[in-house]
C-alpha cells in the first residue's frame, strides 16, 4: 500500500504543477487575446504563483495540524515556485517553438534584448524570474503561516 505521507517535497510538487496549470492557462486565454507581445500583462503569473505558493503552505500546515516547521513551509514554497516555473517554461518552448513560433516575433519587438532573445533565453529568463520572486514570496507568506508559538532568538545563548 502507498504511503500517503505528506512531505514538503511532494506537496510542492503538487501545488507547483496546479499553479503551471494556472499559469498555462492564462497564457493561452492572453494568447487568444493577442495579449502576449505585451509584457506588463506577464504580472499575472506573479500573483498566481503567489496564490499558488499560499496555498501549497496552507495546505502543508493544515495537514500538520498547525505546527509546521519553519523550514518545512518555507521549502514547501520553494519547490512549488521551481516546479511550477519549470513546466510553464517547458510549455513555453512547446508553444514558441513549435504551437506558435511567430509570437517571439512580437516579444522580440518589444524586449529590451531585441534580436538576441531566442527561445532558450525566454525559458531562462521565465526560471529566473519564477524561482526568484517565488523565494521571495514564500519568505513574506511565511511570516503569516508559521507556527504562532514561533519566537525569534533575543539574546545570544
Amino acid at each position: 500500500m502507498a504511503d500517503t505521507r505528506l512531505t514538503p517535497e511532494t506537496n510542492g510538487v503538487r501545488y507547483g504543477l496546479f499553479t503551471a496549470v494556472g499559469m498555462i492557462l492564462y497564457f493561452v486565454v492572453a494568447s487568444l487575446f493577442k495579449l502576449t507581445d505585451r509584457i506588463e500583462f506577464s504580472f499575472l503569473n506573479g500573483v498566481i504563483l503567489a496564490v499558488g505558493i499560499c496555498m501549497a503552505i496552507a495546505n502543508y500546515k493544515r495537514y500538520r495540524h498547525d505546527r509546521m516547521p519553519y523550514l518545512h513551509g518555507f521549502g514547501t514554497g520553494v519547490i512549488t515556485a521551481m516546479v511550477g516555473s519549470l513546466a510553464f517554461g517547458f510549455f513555453f518552448i512547446l508553444y514558441a517553438g513549435v504551437i506558435n513560433p511567430r509570437i517571439m516575433e512580437g516579444i522580440r519587438a518589444a524586449d529590451l534584448f531585441g534580436f538576441d532573445l531566442s527561445v532558450t533565453i525566454a525559458f531562462l529568463a521565465i526560471l529566473l524570474q519564477g524561482v526568484m520572486s517565488g523565494v521571495i514570496i514564500t519568505l513574506v507568506a511565511m511570516q503569516y503561516y508559521k507556527s504562532p508559538d514561533h519566537k525569534p532568538i533575543t539574546e545570544i545563548e
